[in-house]
C-alpha cells in the first residue's frame, strides 16, 4: 500500500502512514484534542497545513468557514492523508497529578500497583508494600480520548461499535505502563488495584454501557471486577489478582469511593464534603453515620469543551487571573503565549469581572460587546459566561440537594475537600465569590488526586474489608452507609 510522510513542526517528528489514513487515528498521541469525539462540532482540532495537500470536502469547508479559519487551516477529524504533508502542531504537556501523600497502613511484603484510570489521563504508581513508598510513576493521556473528551462521547462511541477497541487500547496502555515500571525496578508484583469512574470501569471490563445512554441511566453492573494478567493480555505475573474497585452508582465510580477513603470522610463526626472537579463533577457529603453522593454536569465548561477558547490545564492555557494595579494579569501554564483558558481561570475571570462591574448581576456583558479580551488573542464570549453559569449552578445545586437529603444546611458542613487536576489550580476565594460553593473559604481545602490516594490505601486492605465495602457499595447505590465502612476499617486496625 502507498505510504506518505507526515512531518510535525516544530516537534521535528515524522510519521509514516498508509494512503487515506485519517489524521485523527495518528495525531491524538501528540496532544491534539477531540472534545466532540471527532464529529466536527467543536473545531478544537484545527491545524495549519504548511506543505502538501489535504482535500476539503463540502462539510469540511462549511465548518472552516463557520469558524472563520483561513485557507491554510484544516480540521483533523475531517482530514485524510493522501500525500506527504507538513503540519504545524504544538505538543501540549498535560499536567497530571501523580500523588505522593502519606497515609496510615499496615506493612506487607512485596510490591503493588495503584492505577487511577481517568477519562482524560492515566496515572500508574509502583508501591513498596512494606513502606508504602512510591517506587515509580508513569502517566499518559487516556488513548480513548480520540473517541471524545467526555463520558457521553465515550458511551456513544461504544454504541457506535467502538467499545471493544476502547477496551483493547486502554488495557494495552495500562499494561505497557506497568511493564515499563516492573522492568525498570526489577520487582515481582503482588497485586494491582484500579479505580475510575463507572464508565471507565465498564469499558475497561468490556461490559455493556448502553444502560447509561438513556433514562433512567441506571446500571446494576457496579461491583468489583477481578482479572488475571492473561485475561488482559498483560505480559507479567502476579502472586494475587487485578481488582477494579466497585462503583457507588451509575455516574459515581470507584474514584469517588477512593476519595471517601482518602479524606477519611467516613470516620468523621462532623459533616464533610468532597467535590471532584474533573471531566465530570462528583459531589459527596456525609459523616460516619451516612454519606450521600451525586454526579453533576460541570465538566463541559470547566474542562473547556463548551468554552469557545477553552482548554484543559495544559501548556498554553491561562490557569489564573489576578488584579494588579487595577488591571487583570494572566498566568499561562508553561510561561508561553496564551492559546486558551482552562476552568480555574474561567472562575477567576467571572469573579474579577463582577468585581470590576464588567459583568452584570445576571452575567450579562455590561458593555454590550459580544466578547471580553483576556490576554493576547484569548477572549471570553457571552455564551462562555452562560456556560460557566450552568456549570456553577450544577455544583451549587448538587451541594444543596445533597445537604437537603441529609436534612442539614450548608453551614453545617465543617470541611470541604476539592480534588482533581482542575481543582489543583482554582482560587478558593474566587470560587466562594462566584457563589459556586457557599461556604467560608477557610473551610475549603485542595487535596489533589484523592482517587490515587484511595487506590494506594486499597492495596493494604484485607480481603474481608474488601468484601464488606463491596457489599455496602452495591446494596446502597448512591447513598452508602459509612458507619459500616467505619466498622470495617476498625477491624483492619485491630
Amino acid at each position: 500500500m502507498k505510504k506518505h510522510t507526515i512531518s510535525l513542526h516544530p516537534l521535528g517528528k515524522e510519521l509514516k502512514v498508509n494512503d487515506q489514513t485519517p489524521l485523527i487515528d495518528v495525531l491524538h498521541e501528540f496532544g491534539v484534542e477531540f472534545p466532540c469525539g471527532g464529529k466536527g462540532r467543536c473545531g478544537k482540532c484545527k491545524v495549519r497545513l504548511l506543505e502538501g495537500e489535504i482535500n476539503i470536502s463540502g462539510g469540511h469547508r462549511q465548518k472552516l468557514d463557520y469558524l472563520g479559519l483561513a485557507q491554510d487551516w484544516r480540521l483533523y477529524c475531517y482530514s485524510l492523508c493522501t500525500s506527504d504533508i507538513t503540519l504545524e502542531i504544538e505538543q501540549f504537556n498535560h499536567l497530571i497529578l501523580a500523588d505522593e501523600t502519606d497515609f496510615k497502613f499496615v506493612p506487607q511484603e512485596g510490591f503493588g500497583i495503584a492505577v487511577d484510570l481517568g477519562t482524560t489521563t492515566i496515572v500508574v504508581q509502583l508501591i513498596e508494600l512494606s513502606t508504602a513508598k512510591v517506587m515509580g510513576v508513569e502517566t499518559m493521556l487516556n488513548p480513548q480520548i480520540r473517541f471524545g473528551a467526555d463520558l457521553i462521547s465515550r458511551i456513544q462511541a461504544s454504541l457506535d461499535g467502538h467499545g471493544e477497541e476502547m477496551t483493547r487500547i486502554v488495557r494495552s496502555a495500562i499494561g505497557t505502563l506497568i511493564r515499563v515500571m516492573v522492568k525498570k525496578h526489577d520487582v515481582e508484583l503482588k497485586k494491582v488495584i484500579l479505580v475510575g469512574n463507572t464508565v471507565m470501569q465498564l469499558i475497561f471490563s468490556n461490559c455493556d454501557v448502553s444502560p447509561l445512554s438513556a433514562y433512567p441511566f441506571h446500571t446494576t453492573n457496579l461491583g468489583m471486577k477481578v482479572f488475571t494478567p492473561g485475561e488482559l493480555d498483560w505480559e507479567f505475573s502476579l502472586t494475587e489478582s487485578i481488582q477494579f474497585y466497585p462503583s457507588i452508582g451509575s455516574f459515581v465510580g470507584s474514584d469517588i469511593l477512593s476519595g471517601i477513603v482518602a479524606t477519611g470522610l467516613y470516620q468523621k463526626e462532623n459533616y464533610t464534603a468532597l467535590i471532584d472537579l474533573g471531566t465530570n463533577g462528583e459531589i459527596v457529603i456525609g459523616n460516619k453515620n451516612r454519606i450521600v453522593c451525586a454526579s453533576t454536569a460541570a465538566g463541559p465548561a470547566f474542562e473547556g469543551a463548551n468554552i469557545s477558547m477553552g482548554m484543559r490545564a495544559v501548556t498554553g492555557a491561562i490557569s489564573s487571573l489576578r488584579l494588579v494595579n487595577g488591571e487583570i494579569e494572566a498566568s499561562v501554564i508553561g510561561n508561553t503565549v496564551a492559546k486558551g483558558i482552562c476552568g480555574s481561570a474561567l472562575i477567576d475571570a467571572v469573579a474579577l469581572f463582577r468585581k470590576q462591574d464588567i459583568l452584570g448581576m445576571f452575567g450579562e456583558i455590561n458593555s454590550g460587546e459580544p466578547e471580553i479580551l483576556l490576554s493576547g488573542k484569548v477572549t471570553l464570549t457571552q455564551k462562555d459566561i452562560n456556560e460557566f453559569q450552568l456549570a456553577k449552578a450544577a455544583i451549587a445545586a448538587g451541594l444543596t440537594i445533597l445537604a437537603k437529603k441529609l436534612s442539614i444546611g450548608l453551614a453545617e458542613i465543617g470541611e470541604l475537600y476539592i480534588a482533581g487536576g482542575f481543582g489543583n489550580y482554582i482560587n478558593i476565594e474566587h470560587v466562594v465569590e462566584t457563589g459556586m460553593i457557599e461556604l467560608e473559604a477557610d473551610k475549603i481545602h485542595k487535596m489533589g488526586n484523592t482517587a490515587l490516594i484511595g487506590a494506594k490505601m486499597f492495596l493494604f486492605a484485607s480481603p474481608q474489608i474488601t468484601d464488606e465495602i463491596l457489599a455496602i457499595t452495591i446494596s446502597s447505590g448512591s447513598i452508602s452507609s459509612s458507619s459500616q465502612i467505619t466498622r470495617c476499617r476498625r477491624k483492619a486496625a485491630e
